[in-house]
């Protein structure tokens, strides 16, 4: 492997230097860091991460912690963030938790092993990793999800007024009797688009019925489930809100099998946008 000592043989400068050229300081002669940069591009030098990383007790690193891969909302969100890390001088690494506390906690484990520069995380329900990050206080941010007692800067979307809307649409269409398919209980997501349901309902002066309202998964393999228990209601619903896209796609998965159509059968309101939702 290339050394620093070998590129400073071959430019004529002292090792000292080359580490100041590399590092991108200014105080080195043009002429020399010109020799440096020619003799690096021609040795194929690569400098040592590990041992920069010792120097500096963090590395160049952002961990990403998705709750689903599959889902193309959080595959968007991790292209803007790349977008934004290699702009600043860092890279990415992909961590699913697949919504599983232990998978979470293990790429806690490993953020501070690794001594990564910081993280950003969507929580799991019960938010294992997040407490050890903030234990530690790794640099944080919490995105889609917030996680309560725990002070970080947190990117979200109005849940609940967001909820609200797309029921009030539903509503003012001339339907009554809505279902709600959420996700689990104690993700804060699910639990505000699921008050932003509520809140819809109660101005509009319909009756709360716990009856009409399911609690999934986030995916689709949820949504037909919750779909299918609702229609296999004595009443079944005439419209229905699913709180996120992928439950909306099991939901209309469901709805095909069973012969019935959207929004002639039942209507159906769905979080989020995705590019073929049109």
């Amino acid at each position: 492997m290339t050394t620093i000592y070998d590129v400073a043989r071959r430019s004529g400068v002292s090792p000292a230097t080359v580490s100041r050229v590399l590092s991108g300081r200014r105080n080195v002669d043009p002429e020399l860091s010109e020799k440096v940069r020619a003799a690096v591009a021609e040795l194929g030098y690569r400098p040592n991460g590990v041992a920069r990383n010792l120097r500096k007790s963090r590395t160049n690193l952002w961990a990403v912690v998705i709750s689903d891969i599959e889902n193309p909302f959080f595959t968007s969100l991790v292209r803007g963030l790349e977008d934004v890390a290699q702009t600043e001088g860092y890279h990415v690494v992909l961590c699913n938790s697949d919504e599983d506390p232990a998978k979470e906690a293990a790429y806690a484990s490993a953020v501070l092993t690794e001594q990564m520069a910081g993280v950003v995380i969507s929580p799991t329900s019960t938010a294992e990793g997040v407490q050890q990050l903030a234990e530690a206080n790794t640099p944080m941010v919490l995105i889609d999800r917030r996680v309560e007692g725990v002070e970080a800067d947190t990117v979200l979307v109005d849940n609940e007024h967001g909820a609200h809307e797309g029921v009030k649409h539903l509503i003012d269409g001339g339907y009554r009797r809505i279902a709600c398919i959420t996700g689990p209980r104690k993700v804060s997501t699910a639990m505000d688009r699921l008050a932003g349901y509520r809140s819809a309902l109660k101005a509009a002066g319909i009756r709360y019925d716990k009856d009409l309202v399911r609690h999934a998964d986030f995916r689709e393999a949820g949504g037909y489930a919750a779909m299918e228990s609702l229609l296999a209601l004595p009443e079944p619903p005439e419209a229905l809100f699913a709180t996120n896209n992928l439950m909306t796609v099991g939901a209309l998965e469901c709805l095909a099998h069973k012969g019935l159509r959207a929004p002639q059968d039942i209507a159906i309101v769905g979080f989020d946008d995705i590019p073929w939702a049109d």
